[in-house]
């Protein structure tokens, strides 16, 4: 039996952006290995190539939203906190020591390393791609102030909002290197939301794009093939100018980014697609795998780089994600072993 991705619970919609989502996470790590090389070269721009088509992270809060924000489904502050902010903190702070650990025995292992490491892990000094982690724990915070607001804010509301948020949050971020906001001091140079804040714009944004689909459904492809030219060629024109890569336009609330991240976000949850029961299974598989996976591939890139495997070994256009594939069959492999423990399948993925 066939089902809609626009079916009345969307959990099809979801879990094929998860997957998506975390592929792309798993892509984007893969590719970083490329910018290594000279700028313009062929593994460099299919690096960047691969690194433009999917950043996962905005599409991870965006399902946060669409789901968490409904205020029709309830959720007591009780079971906000002992259940989903307790996990995060668990998972975090455990894995951030996996990472610290596997580093002492890779460098060498000492008493004062380990406390100096153990030191890190509690004042949030940790693996670079646990942010994510960081990030969600204050997104979680807010969710009671947000569901309250968009539970009574109309859609010209939500409009304000996201407009401000979009202004603030994602372009200035993205243009206050360039001129003329190189000009300005004082407070308006404050304005700008950071990072960490902008995320939960993502979250209403989600929300918004659920409730309220763009009639012309159109616009999300639209949305998607700018984002991806406007990181690709931004990057690589920036990259060259200065004679390193530029980075600014590849982030998580950058401009480009999040236009492809409303783009994929719409068109999935907007469109006519239909999965089989295989394909559905496979896609709700990965959704369920995908925070280990998350968790735990950085351990796999790390010993890829152990073993010399590469993405050299083929032309990057190709190794990216192929290596980006093989990786998250490790991980499913590890969620499928971990899964069967239920203490850390409760608390750890």
């Amino acid at each position: 039996m066939q089902t809609t991705l626009t079916s009345v619970k969307r959990s099809q919609a979801i879990d094929l952006l998860k997957s998506i989502a975390i592929f792309g996470v798993l892509t984007v790590h893969t590719a970083a290995a490329g910018f290594n090389k000279p700028i313009g070269s062929f593994g460099w721009v299919s690096s960047l190539l691969w690194d433009s088509l999917v950043r996962g992270v905005p599409i991870f809060l965006m399902c946060s939203g669409a789901l968490m924000l409904d205020p029709e489904k309830e959720l007591p502050l009780k079971k906000l906190y002992l259940k989903n902010i307790l996990h995060i903190l668990v998972a975090l702070f455990i894995w951030a020591a996996v990472y610290k650990i596997y580093h002492l025995i890779d460098t060498g292992f000492s008493a004062a390393g380990l406390f100096q490491g153990m030191k890190e892990v509690v004042l949030f000094k940790q693996e670079f791609h646990l942010y994510y982690l960081q990030i969600i724990l204050l997104f979680y915070v807010f969710l009671p102030v947000m569901r309250l607001f968009v539970k009574y804010a109309d859609k010209k509301q939500l409009q304000y909002f996201l407009i401000l948020w979009f202004i603030l949050g994602i372009v200035y971020p993205t243009v206050k290197g360039f001129w003329p906001f190189t000009l300005l001091s004082g407070i308006p140079a404050q304005w700008l939301m950071n990072m960490t804040y902008a995320s939960i714009g993502y979250g209403v944004l989600g929300y918004y794009i659920k409730k309220y689909p763009a009639r012309r459904v159109w616009i999300y492809p639209i949305l998607y093939a700018a984002g991806i030219i406007f990181v690709f060629c931004g990057t690589w024109y920036m990259s060259a100018k200065q004679g390193s890569l530029y980075e600014v336009f590849m982030e998580g609330m950058s401009a480009g980014v999040c236009l492809m991240g409303a783009g994929i976000f719409g068109i999935l949850t907007t469109s006519k697609i239909t999965l089989r029961k295989f394909g559905a299974g496979i896609t709700r598989y990965i959704s369920k795998a995908s925070f280990c996976i998350y968790l735990t591939h950085v351990l796999f890139l790390y010993k890829f780089k152990d073993y010399n495997i590469t993405i050299d070994i083929l032309p990057g256009v190709i190794s990216v994600p192929l290596f980006a594939a093989a990786n998250m069959a490790c991980c499913i492999v590890v969620y499928y072993v971990l899964s069967k423990i239920p203490l850390i399948k409760k608390w750890l993925i």
